[in-house]
């Protein structure tokens, strides 16, 4: 699990997006020859040498008076406070500009590591400005071209290099987080949850250096929950705009065997709860739904609300809704015990002779289409792991799988056991041996 956060900064247009994609693998960030295309701050876990951490992409820095900059600025100012190691990104070719200063004046206030990453050196001209960079006044510079490779080993070693893979301490209590859009009520339900009568409360130092996690002991058992919507110590900055709190939640998310994803019953459901409950069904958590402020919605019942919620949220119709005011502690007793079925259904095994007749019949009652003359065929169904629960089928060819006939397996082992509030993986894998 990723536990240090690498930062990308610098002005528009100096290559961020290309290194970003390059150690991450993958192409996320936009690509355009627009300054200040890439206006949102991008979040990915990446690794180098088997040392994990997360990358922060954040747009350029300009000095211009476009509307979007000053945004642009908060940006690389949250990703310079989360950050633990800073690169600041330059145009060797074009040289040191005043926006490099502005940069500059910025990074020399975090007090953090900065390596100065003189991008575009396949250009000749570049060669001739290198040295002028170190009128910039940081410890570190290292050439490097994004595109042609040039200085990226050297890079990612400096990065890394004081970077440890942290032993985790086996901890087999369930560790439960509340996510969430910034004032969806997370303070208020973790407090209504640790006030509630019947359990115990301690704290313990968090393995993340912005979380206190509580033990909460409910019905003789121990359970870690970790405190999200106590990472706000930097102020309303994080709050106030929204997308920002998102890698404070990712670290909790990654740290969860349970999510609980909180929705303002008062605003509705926005794309940025469907993204926060999407990330945590990728990372393979349980996951129930918490509809907070109850108190203020008149005109809606329970069974309408639960309808849009299951339209709005229908990748992941198997999570449990609970309705909820954390301020009146109205129906907060009907929270602990999902907590308690989801806990039970993420390590939830199945037998292999039982997996094998549902699967076997479900194939049976609903045969694939052929293509191309051929048909997929299932020989053997095994549970290969939990939390979540995995499953992997041997089939004549793999690549005849399609989602839809995916989805079709999954929802019959939903109907068949008891898998509320757990996502579930399928791995399909050829007969013959060929992955």
């Amino acid at each position: 699990m990723a536990n240090n956060v690498v930062a990308i900064v610098g002005r528009p247009n100096v290559g961020k997006s290309t290194l970003f994609n390059k150690i991450v693998g993958k192409k996320i960030a936009i690509i355009e020859d627009t300054p200040g295309v890439t206006r949102d701050r991008l979040y990915q876990e990446a690794s180098y040498n088997n040392k994990k951490f997360y990358l922060i992409d954040t747009g350029g820095i300009d000095v211009s008076k476009e509307t979007f900059n000053n945004e642009i600025k908060i940006q690389a100012e949250i990703a310079i406070e989360e950050a633990d190691v800073i690169v600041f990104v330059v145009d060797g070719k074009e040289g040191l500009t005043h926006n490099d200063l502005i940069v500059r004046d910025i990074l020399r206030k975090s007090k953090k590591r900065v390596i100065v990453a003189i991008n575009k050196m396949d250009v000749k001209e570049s060669k001739d400005n290198i040295y002028d960079f170190y009128e910039l006044g940081f410890d570190t510079y290292i050439p490097i071209s994004s595109i042609h490779n040039i200085g990226y080993v050297e890079l990612m070693d400096t990065i890394t290099m004081d970077f440890k893979e942290k032993e985790t301490v086996e901890d087999d209590r369930l560790k439960f987080s509340i996510i969430g859009r910034p004032n969806v009520g997370k303070s208020s339900l973790m407090n209504a949850l640790l006030n509630e009568e019947r359990v115990v409360v301690s704290n313990i130092a968090g393995t993340t250096r912005d979380s206190i996690d509580s033990v909460l002991k409910y019905d003789k058992n121990e359970y870690v929950l970790i405190d999200t919507a106590g990472m706000r110590k930097k102020g309303k900055v994080f709050e106030s705009i929204e997308k920002y709190s998102l890698l404070r939640s990712l670290k909790a998310i990654d740290r969860s065997d349970i999510c609980l994803v909180v929705i303002n019953a008062e605003e509705g459901i926005t794309e940025h709860d469907k993204h926060i409950a999407g990330y945590a069904i990728e990372r393979g958590k349980g996951i129930i739904f918490v509809v907070n402020k109850w108190d203020t919605v008149k005109d809606t019942s329970i069974n309408d609300f639960i309808k849009l919620m299951r339209a709005e949220f229908q990748f992941a119709t198997y999570a449990p809704i609970v309705i909820l005011s954390a301020l009146t502690k109205k129906r907060i007793h009907t929270l602990m015990p999902e907590v308690i079925k989801v806990a039970e259904n993420i390590k939830r095994e199945i037998k292999t002779s039982v997996l094998n007749d549902v699967i076997l019949d479900a194939y049976q009652l609903n045969i694939p289409p052929s293509y191309k003359g051929k048909r997929l065929k299932i020989y053997f169904a095994s549970q290969t792991g939990i939390n979540p629960p995995k499953f992997t089928l041997r089939v004549n060819n793999k690549g005849l799988v399609h989602f839809s006939y995916e989805r079709y397996l999954e929802n019959k082992l939903r109907e068949n056991f008891n898998l509320e509030g757990t996502p579930i993986i399928l791995q399909f894998k050829n007969r013959n041996g060929d992955e």
